[in-house]
Parts: C-alpha cells; structure tokens; sequence
C-alpha cells in the first residue's frame, strides 16, 4: 500500500551518506548506518537531503544510495530529498528513487526562479500527478530563500499534492498557521532540533533531523515526552543535546556533523566539494562537545 499521512509518525533520520578515503560513496558504511537507524527505533530513513549532501552525487549515485538504504531498511519507509532546481529534473530524480524502492520522496520548494505562491501549489500538484509515488514537501526558506505560505500548504493538502512537510524553519506563527490549517490533512514533521519538542507539542507528528544521525534515541525520548504533553521535561532532555546541536551547525551541515560523528566513534569519511571539513574554531567548539557528550553519557 502506498505511504499515507498516517506513516508519518515518529522519527524519521536524515542520514548522513558516508564517503571512503578517495570520495566514492561507502555502501557497507551507509546500510551500517540504516540499520543502526531502524535498530534504535526511528520510524523511517531520509538520505540524499542536505544531510544526504544530494547536489555533490551524480544521477546514478543518487539512485545507489537509495537503493542501497531501501535494501538494509528491511521494508521500513526510505524517504529520499529530491533537492533540484527544476521540474524536469527534479521528476526524473523522483522516478529514478520510485524505481530503487523509494517509500516517498521529500521535495524542496522550487527555488532560484521560485515563482509565486500559485506556481508553487501548481508545480506540487503537476509533480504528484506525474509521480507514481507520494510526496513530502521540504521547506527550508534559509536554503531556497522561498517558502509556500500556510494557506498554500493548505491547498497542496486539499488537492493531495502532498501527504505531508518537512518545516525547517524558525518562523513559528507561520508554524502555527500551518498546523491549524493543515495538521489534520497531512504530517507536518519538525526539521529543527531547538524547536523539535515545541513543533510536537503543538501538533507536529514527529520530525526529520540530521543530529539523529548518531543520536537517535535521545530525540526519540524528547519525542514521547513531547507526545504526551510533557513539554517541560522533554525541553529540559533537549537541553543536554543542545550543546552538540549547536556544534554542528556553526558550519554548513553536514561538515561538521561528519567530523563529529568521527570524534565520537562513528567514522563517516569526509564531504565533497564545495563542503570542506571544519575550520580550525568550529574544529575546537566539535571537540569540546564531543567531551561533552561523553561526560553525560548522551546517547
């Protein structure tokens, strides 16, 4: 049965693609890392996102990674990002990640000739219509500078363009509006860890997040918490990932998320080009929340 809004529960990872020495993608590494995922309790995997450094892997690349992700999550939902600029590109993506057993695809607002709000809606509504797969709508505003509006979101809903949204965004009265207009129509998941427990607790189904990646169970704990209403404990648990959190993102992720996963034991080679590794200060600040964690035990 295709996947319905109603599989959109839980923790869903935004997986990191681990790379070998000379740069080629590391497949043992990458299903290693699926199963870790699944193992701990996450509902489902997204790779070839932000995270998944999607724009540094060739068509074919793409493709593998998925494949490979849907071969080691044993038929949990593999969700991959479909990061492209344009329509065509972005369908032929889709159809390639259909074809290597793609639960869903999470696509990204059309961004550098966004359009307007009704070419965002009609672009959703032509993408689904010519996509033999369901579809997450990414919003990263900070990444595409563009964001479909609430009422927007709304009408993808109605018309079953999507089934649900990443909202990666720090803009919370749009949150709310989104939520109240559409939370009973499709998942909304969180795609920011320092708001991950307030998105919950006011109606998100979960969330797509890159820290998961080598911690998945602290966030599923802030997820029960947040679930059933305890909101002051699970901010107070978020609080002690906090201080990696904000480590990994001081650069462009996934750099530094790579160096730290391998401080803490979890080697996943480096990044490609235009990524490098982290600056000598971001490297000091990863290393200081690397001993951190090992301090308070976080896992």
């Amino acid at each position: 049965m295709p996947l319905a809004k109603s599989d959109l529960t839980g923790l869903f990872t935004a997986i990191v693609t681990p790379l070998t020495a000379d740069g080629s993608v590391d497949i043992k590494a990458l299903q290693a890392l699926v199963r870790f995922q699944l193992e701990a309790g996450a509902s489902g995997i997204v790779p070839i996102g932000g995270t998944g450094e999607y724009p540094a892997f060739s068509r074919s690349e793409r493709r593998d990674i998925v494949a490979a992700c849907v071969d080691a999550a044993g038929g949990k939902p593999v969700i991959p990002g479909v990061l492209s600029t344009g329509f065509a590109d972005a369908l032929e993506a889709g159809r390639d990640f259909a074809a290597a057993g793609a639960a869903a695809v999470m696509t990204v607002t059309p961004y550098y000739a966004p359009g307007t709000q009704a070419g965002m809606r009609a672009y959703f509504q032509r993408y689904r219509d010519s996509l033999d797969l369901p579809v997450m709508l990414y919003q990263i505003p900070r990444r595409t500078t563009v964001a479909a509006m609430a009422d927007t979101v709304q009408a993808m809903a109605e018309d079953g363009s999507i089934i649900g949204m990443k909202y990666s965004s720090y803009d919370m009265p749009d949150f709310i509006r989104t939520i109240k207009y559409c939370g009973d129509k499709i998942a909304i998941l969180s795609g920011e860890e320092p708001l991950f427990a307030t998105h919950v607790a006011l109606g998100a189904q979960g969330g797509v997040l890159a820290s998961a990646t080598i911690y998945p169970k602290i966030w599923l704990e802030i997820f029960a918490l947040a679930k059933q209403g305890k909101l002051k404990e699970a901010l107070k648990l978020q609080d002690s990932i906090d201080p990696v959190v904000d480590s990994i993102y001081v650069e462009t992720n996934p750099g530094p998320l790579k160096t730290y996963m391998e401080l803490a034991g979890m080697p996943v080679g480096g990044v490609r080009l235009p990524l490098l590794g982290p600056s000598p200060e971001t490297l000091v600040k990863l290393k200081a929340a690397a001993q951190y964690a090992k301090s308070v035990k976080l896992a």
